[in-house]
């Protein structure tokens, strides 16, 4: 007896169906060689600084910029060359005043130097050209300043820095990325095993002979459809050919139902005599719709089936356990559009990846590009959305030898070498990295923080840039950002929406017992004590010079007096760990930090007083819902944050 249709869903209850249906997921433990297109299921943090140690930027000769002061064409400077250093050696020579070294592109930086001189500025005085002389001397043509033409220690990322985040889709970058920090396992979202089963008499696999006079076809869904699974996030288990015999079927999609999450077949779904697959999932299982109301594709077969009473635990409840089933349409371009649209989204789901956009993407350029060099240029962009959800696009571009710029970027835009610049406002086409790239929920750049990082973890696919206060202010005016966070006294104003506040214990952090007996900004001026400070962009830079600027104050004198006391004023790190690092490997007495970190490290702690961090929202874009959502994961934040020390909440 033929079976009619029944009533044919809508699209929309076809997806709510399947949503419903349970189709695994977890956490498992992979080898980084094997987790390339895999979900990160936890955040990962930087547990080194990269690079690991200060080193040469470029070929040139590491000197003491102080020794540099003044040098010019006219009036160069003369230092006694004391020997050479190469990429991939320990520095045997120290640059003493009056002295430098030859250095490669990459090499550690010798003991004594804080600055390379490029060899374009320089000369050698004699003409023999032995490095070993102890003669030779090398003019300067240029003054450098301390940290020129180096890349410091934890410049590309620092130790303690969050590097990736939950729910980030494992690429070659993010690869290269987790590499570089010495991660060779990474916790990922398992992959749904889909068993995939092909019907119909007619059916023969590729590759066997073909006897056309009976109607036989190859067969075309498994393979395609088994592709399909594994580029959605699934793992494809293809399972023999079946027939149509309704007792062969059952056989085979119960076997799969206890080895699978979801059960994917295809043929065999219309109201034909011959087509029983929904006469087993009826007897065997649970038939959850038949029919959807789209062309190609109407014969669509949603339920689930039982599993065999020893293929699993009991249930608590005592009820048989089911696995997932989906039935597509036997002819393949229905097979195929049915799967796009409705299988292939509840499999990235279940696996944690996200939904791919095409390979372009055309938006409006934020800020303006200049470009003036003559040449092609494919300029490193990421995108955004604006409130209305229209694609936003940004310059990324950190430099050839910063590893994270590949994260932050989502493709490049292509630049004429005719095209001096392109205007904020104008139209351009991005080729993506991937077409599976979305644009981030939100961009918030500004102040690296440990419980901006707890809060982080609370939004869906967030991006956040650690540029510090004074640049996240900038950018937030130029109106890049969805948010900016700030910290410390700021000297510019900047219209945005206050979204959220709380404020953070700073002060200088010492070897735990503080055998220095550290206990104020005075120490660092009136003592020869070695100490690093923050960068100029960062929050508690700002925080620490105004209190310099109190105390020279309070004495009469210039505050340029008092950082010239200070050894180490102009040694700045970027991270926010960074000094503490420092400061727990004896590479400096005291460092400038939070009472957070210093617990972290167990490090002892000298409080100068507490900062406020303000989130400021772009007032273009306040109304966006990942903004609301920030607003609400400030609310669980004190509880989230609870092992963090010296931190209220508004």
């Amino acid at each position: 007896m033929t079976k009619e249709f029944r009533t044919l869903a809508d699209p929309d209850t076809v997806r709510e169906t399947i949503a419903d249906l349970d189709l695994g997921g977890g956490v498992e433990q992979v080898d980084l060689r094997d987790a390339r297109g895999r979900v990160l299921a936890e955040r990962v943090d930087a547990a080194i600084d990269v690079p690991g140690f200060d080193r040469a930027a470029m070929d040139g000769y590491a000197v003491q910029a102080s020794d540099t002061v003044g040098a010019g064409e006219v009036d160069p400077a003369v230092l006694d060359l004391a020997g050479t250093v190469h990429a991939g050696e320990t520095p045997e020579v120290t640059v003493a005043p009056g002295t430098c070294v030859e250095i490669s592109t990459g090499a550690v930086m010798p003991p004594g130097a804080d600055a390379v001189v490029v060899v374009e500025r320089t000369d050698e005085i004699n003409d023999d050209g032995d490095a070993d002389n102890d003669d030779t001397a090398i003019e300067i043509r240029t003054a450098v300043a301390p940290s020129e033409n180096v890349m410091l220690a934890g410049a590309d990322i620092a130790a303690g820095t969050r590097a990736l985040g939950p729910g980030t889709r494992l690429t070659p970058r993010e690869i290269g990325l987790l590499s570089a920090l010495g991660v060779d396992e990474v916790p990922v979202r398992t992959r749904p095993r889909v068993g995939i089963i092909s019907t119909g008499d007619e059916l023969v696999p590729p590759g066997d002979p073909l006897d056309s006079e009976r109607g036989e076809i190859y067969d075309v869904n498994t393979t395609t459809i088994a592709a399909g699974v594994d580029a959605a996030g699934g793992e494809p288990v293809v399972y023999p050919h079946a027939g149509d015999d309704f007792e062969a079927m059952e056989t085979l999609l119960r076997q799969a139902a206890d080895e699978c999450d979801l059960v994917l077949s295809s043929g065999s779904t219309s109201a034909s005599a011959v087509d029983v697959i929904y006469r087993v999932i009826e007897e065997r299982g649970e038939l959850l719709l038949h029919g959807v109301a789209v062309k190609p594709g109407k014969p669509l077969l949603v339920g689930r089936i039982d599993q065999h009473d020893d293929a699993t635990e009991p249930s608590a409840t005592g009820e048989t356990a089911q696995s997932a089933y989906i039935g597509l349409p036997g002819y393949p371009v229905s097979a195929l559009t049915i799967f796009r649209v409705f299988v292939a989204p509840a499999i990235r789901a279940a696996a944690g990846q996200p939904e791919p956009t095409t390979a372009t993407v055309d938006g409006e350029l934020i800020a303006q590009q200049r470009h003036d060099e003559g040449r092609l240029r494919l300029l490193s962009v990421a995108l955004i959305e604006d409130a209305d959800g229209e694609p936003l696009v940004y310059p990324v571009d950190k430099g050839s030898g910063a590893t994270t710029s590949l994260v932050d970027a989502d493709g490049v835009v292509a630049i004429d070498p005719d095209t001096d610049y392109l205007a904020a406002g104008e139209s351009v086409t991005v080729q993506l990295f991937d077409p599976d790239v979305r644009p981030p929920s939100l961009l918030a750049v500004g102040e690296a923080d440990p419980a901006l990082t707890e809060l982080l973890d609370q939004l869906d696919r967030p991006r956040f840039l650690p540029v510090g206060s004074r640049e996240g202010l900038r950018r937030l005016r130029d109106g890049i950002p969805d948010l900016a966070v700030v910290a410390g006294p700021t000297d510019r104003e900047v219209d945005a929406v206050d979204v959220g506040e709380l404020s953070r214990e700073w002060g200088l952090l010492v070897p735990k017992g503080n055998p220095d007996g550290v206990d104020g900004l005075a120490d660092l001026i009136d003592d020869d004590i070695d100490f690093v400070n923050r960068n100029r962009d960062s929050g508690l830079r700002a925080s620490f010079d105004a209190e310099l600027d109190a105390l020279a104050a309070s004495r009469g004198v210039d505050r340029r007096d008092l950082t010239a006391a200070i050894n180490g004023y102009e040694a700045t790190v970027s991270g926010v760990e960074s000094p503490a690092r420092r400061v727990a490997d004896d590479r400096a007495a005291v460092g400038l930090g939070l009472r957070a970190t210093a617990d972290r490290h167990d490090l002892g702690f000298v409080s100068l007083g507490t900062q406020s961090v303000r989130l400021l929202g772009n007032p273009d874009r306040d109304e966006k819902p990942a903004v609301d959502a920030v607003q609400d994961a400030l609310d669980t934040l004190p509880a989230a944050c609870s092992s963090l020390a010296g931190y209220q909440f508004e």
